[in-house]
């Protein structure tokens, strides 16, 4: 491929796309006068030197790589031919076979991303077609290096099950959080301390795992060692089914996936 890289994010006025463009505008990865985004009825204020569309197949056919953003729902109804391109979706449960065929073309890739990427913190995992060369391979990297961390995985099994685990992103903390300072607020606590001391909390636990890089089990551990009230609460917590209740959802979000790939 000659010349600067050109890339194109279908559907890059959502919030994943978006936080998608800022990253790799903001490593260099593609220039703006390079980035192509498409949207559906109103043009967004932002990235104003990137090129704006609502003509998603314009979008391909400037673009070396295009990256589809968009809800699976509405995917059925793209009519895009990626003939040549190298296609990467960050769409949950549309297997590799489906995006092959609807997009005529056989350089794909699966992957991951969550809505921490806003923040380039986001865990990506993804897998390729037989037919992805080590530069697209390498394309692929920068970009969800520069949203976080990425790992390439052995099979589509694996994006499945990690759609409902590093794909759902900040959601399960932040189902943790909203249940911590429902029950601060029952027990009197003013709204805004209980949300200053339940934020502060869960970014604080982050900052801890990123810095120490500590095996979590290896960190509750710690605690019920001490054998006081953090102990106290994790045993009661245990308990009343709280890993069983995340094995549930983690569950149920991994046949939603497989579902989502057998109707496509």
């Amino acid at each position: 491929m000659g010349g600067p890289l050109r890339i194109g994010i279908i559907g890059g006025a959502g919030w994943l796309g978006g936080a998608i463009a800022d990253a790799m505008l903001d490593a260099g990865i593609v220039q703006a006068e390079n980035l192509t985004l498409s949207y559906r009825t109103q043009r967004p204020d932002r990235l104003p030197n990137c090129v704006w569309t609502t003509d998603n197949q314009a979008l391909a056919d400037r673009s070396d790589v295009i990256f589809l953003s968009v809800r699976p729902a509405d995917w059925h109804g793209l009519a895009v031919d990626a003939a040549g391109k190298l296609l990467v979706s960050v769409m949950a449960g549309i297997r590799l076979d489906a995006l092959c065929r609807h997009h005529q073309t056989l350089r794909v890739v699966r992957s991951l991303p969550n809505a921490a990427a806003e923040v380039g913190k986001s865990y990506t995992p993804w897998i390729a077609t037989a037919d992805v060369t080590e530069d697209d391979r390498a394309i692929v990297r920068a970009v969800f290096d520069a949203c976080g961390t990425q790992d390439e995985v052995p099979g589509e099994a694996e994006i499945d099950y990690l759609t409902g685990l590093s794909g759902s992103g900040p959601a399960f903390p932040a189902l943790l959080a909203a249940a911590m300072m429902k029950d601060a607020v029952s027990h009197g606590l003013d709204p805004v301390i209980a949300r200053r001391a339940v934020n502060t909390l869960i970014m604080g636990a982050g900052r801890l795992f990123e810095q120490r890089n500590e095996c979590p089990s290896d960190i509750v551990e710690t605690f019920l060692d001490y054998r006081g009230t953090t102990a106290a609460a994790i045993e009661a917590m245990r308990n009343a089914g709280f890993e069983a209740a995340v094995a549930n959802g983690l569950a149920t979000a991994f046949k939603k996936s497989v579902s989502m790939g057998d109707a496509s």
